[in-house]
């Protein structure tokens, strides 16, 4: 009967020894900078016979992305600087700046393919996409209020609608666009974020039917997205009109059976598939690397979201709710845009514009992206850091310290209390 207490001294042991010489995360370093190195790989390969037809050179959209990586590594090390408190004090700000955004971007955006979604920026290589940043703006945000009004959150109406208003305020936005894909990533995380916050249950269940009737009618507002719906259900029965992008996709993954046809060996970027070096990087990835490889990059965005999920978790023990929710809501926008990418490119969802985090080309996905693994090496960082603060040392014979084994529950549980406990 006396020995499970000195199990679970020793489990908590080795708990903080784990993690007490370690100054982050080691596996999410490893798998956001192997997303990185594969993404460059896949875009040059993507990318080399549209940029000779584009530019007549066919590493053209090979050296901007490596010319994004370097930026967006650059402002992962100044954001990685810079103390969470700050994005803490400054969320309403930064909610402002990411809503003038998206304002912003519907008066003197610039528009491709149908959609107005990014801003021209004198002596900027690239059009900053307004969602991208709305999303950083909103998790910091969101992170905050959730901070301070926790209880409220959980007990009041009126505090779970609050942020569910400014989400409808930016969704309203994001529709003028039009950018449905963003709509849906960020309404997944706020709602995600509520969900770790603790609020109750049946509060979602209720607006789950009110985002799926207001989904209903986005769908049958136009033609257009009833005819993406109509060809996500059969895709080869218009194969060469609104069909047209799944079915090539298919044709990637299908040729790339296991092993795959060999790295730059593509057929379908050959101008069969659309967008191949930006939403559909990853039907050229499983036609090139086979399923392998396509199971591997999924295999790291899962190790992504999982220690970014481990981050969020250990702040939350370690009483810093901002860093705690601050991670939740990266870990739910980049695993939510990964999936909905990853099941758009092989037949799962109706197709959809929508970049692979750190894998597509694009300057101000990349950007973001490296910022918000910069903030969850940050978060670690501090909650490592408060850990050490707070775990009691006791000398050892070498004159080196170690933990102490006192039965605690709470780091910041006061000594003369947990020694109430302990007896």
């Amino acid at each position: 009967m006396k020995r499970a207490p000195r199990f679970a001294r020793l489990s908590r042991l080795r708990e903080r020894l784990s993690t007490r010489d370690q100054p982050f995360d080691g596996w999410l370093l490893i798998a956001t900078l192997s997303l990185m190195l594969i993404g460059w790989v896949m875009v040059t390969s993507a990318s080399s016979e549209v940029a000779a037809s584009l530019t007549g050179n066919p590493w053209y959209f090979s050296i901007r992305h490596g010319l994004f990586l370097v930026m967006a590594l650059a402002a992962a090390a100044f954001v990685l600087r810079i103390p969470l408190v700050w994005w803490k004090v400054n969320g309403p700000l930064l909610l402002l700046v990411g809503i003038a955004l998206l304002v912003l971007v519907l008066l003197v955006g610039r528009e491709i393919n149908g959609s107005k979604r990014w801003i021209s920026i004198p002596g900027v290589p690239f059009n900053l996409q307004a969602s991208e940043v709305a999303k950083l703006c909103l998790i910091a945000y969101m992170a905050g209020y959730l901070e301070r009004f926790l209880p409220q959150v959980r007990r009041q109406w009126g505090a779970f609608l609050r942020p569910l208003l400014i989400l409808a305020i930016i969704g309203v936005l994001l529709i003028l666009e039009p950018d449905y894909g963003a709509v849906v990533v960020m309404t997944g995380c706020v709602m995600g974020m509520l969900l770790m916050a603790g609020a109750p249950w049946g509060r979602f269940l209720l607006l789950a039917l009110l985002v799926a009737a207001g989904g209903a009618l986005l769908a049958i507002a136009e033609p257009y997205r009833l005819a993406r719906l109509a060809s996500f259900a059969d895709p080869w029965a218009d194969q060469f009109a609104s069909g047209y992008q799944l079915t090539q996709a298919l044709i990637a993954f299908g040729r790339g059976s296991w092993l795959g046809m060999g790295l730059g060996n593509s057929v379908q970027k050959l101008f069969y598939l659309p967008e191949a070096h930006t939403d559909f990087v990853f039907a050229v990835l499983a036609e090139e690397l086979g399923l392998f490889g396509a199971v591997g990059v999924v295999g790291l965005f899962a190790l992504l979201i999982w220690r970014a999920m481990a981050v969020g978790r250990r702040a939350e023990l370690a009483q810093l709710p901002f860093a705690a929710y601050l991670s939740y809501g990266i870990a739910l926008v980049i695993g939510a845009q990964a999936f909905i990418n990853i099941a758009v490119s092989s037949g799962m969802l109706p197709t959809k514009g929508l970049t692979l985090p750190l894998l597509s080309y694009g300057g101000s996905s990349l950007l973001v992206s490296a910022v918000m693994m910069a903030l969850l090496l940050r978060a670690d960082i501090e909650t490592r850091q408060a850990q050490r603060r707070a775990s009691p040392a006791v000398p050892r014979g070498d004159g080196r310290r170690e933990p102490s084994l006192a039965p605690s529950g709470s780091a910041s549980t006061p000594l003369s209390q947990r020694q109430g406990v302990a007896k």
